[in-house]
């Protein structure tokens, strides 16, 4: 996983409530799972959206947050470290990947992805536009499969305050309360 020196902020552009809920709430869990730090919504606010999201990190631990920004571009442009893009129309985030891991090493890292049409003025304020692939796909796919390839394709499998734990098995579903809890 990536080092404690430096996090990983995931931005989401401009989320719907009524029409993005589920996949904004998936973004999220990702973020979260693939070893973001925190996820911060812009476009409708959305209470319930955040609520759900706090109550997973409740129960299934770790450290992170979730907030709402009403202005993305002026949070674009005062965050210090490294920002990402993430784009069908950039390019291959292999070929930038190694660069950014090792900036990662002393800067945070912001990765941004959209919901509707994504502003020009994204393309302009990041440092890198980059592809999973120069094809239609969803923003959750190309969040976790870049998360996961900068993590040194690590994923944690568990976190510090959980009150539950799943026990993996071939068939049925087992879930452990913890002591801590």
């Amino acid at each position: 996983m990536k080092s404690k020196t430096s996090q990983i902020v995931v931005l989401r552009l401009g989320h719907r409530k009524e029409r993005d809920k589920r996949i904004s709430t998936h973004v999220a869990l990702v973020a979260r799972a693939f070893g973001a730090s925190k996820i911060i919504f812009s476009g409708e606010y959305d209470k319930s959206l955040l609520k759900s999201v706090q109550k997973v990190t409740q129960i299934w631990g770790g450290e992170f947050e979730i907030s709402y920004e009403k202005n993305w571009k002026k949070w674009m442009q005062n965050f210090a470290g490294i920002k990402v893009h993430l784009t069908m129309y950039g390019v291959n985030f292999k070929e930038r990947l190694s660069e950014i891991k090792k900036l990662s090493e002393t800067k945070d890292i912001a990765i941004i992805i959209g919901s509707e049409k994504v502003p020009k003025e994204v393309y302009k304020l990041a440092d890198y536009n980059l592809a999973i692939g120069n094809q239609p796909h969803s923003e959750v796919s190309a969040l976790a499969i870049f998360l996961y390839e900068l993590n040194e394709r690590k994923i944690p499998e568990s976190f510090q305050n959980a009150k539950l734990k799943i026990i993996p098995q071939e068939k049925g579903k087992k879930i452990m309360k913890l002591l801590n809890a």
